[in-house]
């Protein structure tokens, strides 16, 4: 029998073949905290302990997997966002921590408004709607996605919250406002496709392999297609003064400022991730 902490520094031994060793390491713990119902500090108090049969039998599968490059997250099918434990299949993104920081932004710009409206383009499994509903507790927040597959996931997501945000099935880049949710919203919020084609080989296996392509590539000659698409979205379906707030390529940044400015937002701006590089940005509808 292996204890926890064997076992942990067993996998993450086998895992470094394909990753290094730090991430080898916080996958492996991700494993084993997932296979025993632990928290991050109950795996380390609990190091000595001995690993049930039944889940040490568990392991060797989900190792062959995660040695094919294949992300943890869709290994487990979870993942963690701004505090939720969230289901993530193949048709959903996973979600990312310059994600959360993007929820946060909105969260610290709309402290105890209720009557809210919030609309979020793309989706995916829900992760930036369901976070903003439970936080702010608007009146209403409505999650867009092109894909019923990945809306299938984010249902399932608000449901297991008891969130009541509704998911509709739209192609923004055809569709106009009043076809997907009549009325105006007050936060327009989305994480847009924005990686380029030619950057496919620059990309990592366990993410061009595995996650959805139509959730991350745009052509090579219109890098800025999805933000200006829904940059024109917002000025017919924010209120006045509203707010625009996008997940940003920070090589784009400049462009995406000067994009918005002339359709006609005022106090755009961008906004730093932990790392101190532009990934966010805000702006306001007129009025």
């Amino acid at each position: 029998m292996f204890t926890i902490r064997q076992l942990t520094t067993t996998l993450a031994a086998a895992l470094h073949a394909v990753y290094p060793e730090p991430e080898a390491q916080s996958i492996a713990g991700l494993v084993i905290e997932h296979l025993l119902h632990l928290s991050p500090l109950q795996r380390r108090m609990q190091a000595a302990q001995e690993v049930p049969t039944d889940v040490e039998t568990q392991v060797a599968p989900l190792q062959a997997r995660l040695l094919l490059h294949e992300p943890v997250q869709y290994v487990l099918g979870v993942a963690y966002f701004a505090g939720l434990e969230l289901e993530v299949t193949p048709a959903t993104l996973i979600p990312r921590p310059e994600t959360e920081e993007l929820v946060a932004l909105i969260i610290a710009e709309h402290p105890g408004k209720a009557d809210l409206t919030i609309v979020d383009i793309g989706t995916g499994s829900g992760c930036i709607p369901i976070a903003l509903e439970q936080t702010l507790r608007p009146k209403r927040v409505v999650g867009v996605d092109i894909s019923a597959a990945a809306l299938e996931v984010a249902r399932r997501n608000a449901a297991r919250y008891g969130s009541p945000v509704e998911f509709v099935l739209a192609d923004i880049l055809t569709q106009e406002p009043d076809e997907i949710l009549p009325g105006s919203v007050a936060v327009l919020v989305s994480n847009p496709p924005y990686v380029l084609e030619n950057e496919r080989p620059l990309m990592r296996r366990n993410v061009l392999d595995f996650e959805p392509a139509t959730a991350l590539f745009v052509p090579n000659h219109d890098p800025l297609l999805f933000y200006r698409r829904i940059g024109e979205l917002g000025r017919r379906w924010l209120q006045p003064g509203g707010g625009l707030y996008f997940e940003i390529n920070e090589q784009y940044a400049a462009e995406l400022l000067k994009l918005l400015r002339a359709q006609g937002y005022t106090t755009v701006e961008p906004r730093q991730d932990i790392f101190g590089k532009d990934r966010m940005v805000r702006a306001t509808q007129p009025g």
